[in-house]
């Protein structure tokens, strides 16, 4: 019985979104599902996945807090 949880930074995808919407959770759902039967041939009756948004300020990176850090490599790459 596999469990999988996937995190993600609560924001949107695109502009004017601040969250993971129930559409892009959904495709989620079934890709993570689809993997675990085609690879390790667990039926999708046995998987879970959880999903889990987290406030960017709750997220680290490199040390960082996430916004300082992509601040940070954005102003790297220019």
């Amino acid at each position: 019985m596999p469990i999988v949880t996937i995190q993600v930074t609560r924001e949107g995808s695109a502009p004017g979104r601040d969250a993971v919407t129930p559409e892009e959770k959904a495709q989620l759902i079934k890709g993570v599902s689809d993997v675990l039967l085609n690879v390790l041939n667990k039926p999708l009756e046995a998987t879970f996945v959880v999903i889990q948004e987290v406030e960017k300020e709750n997220w680290g990176w490199g040390g960082l807090p996430v916004d300082e850090f992509r601040r940070l490599k954005k102003s790297q790459s220019a």
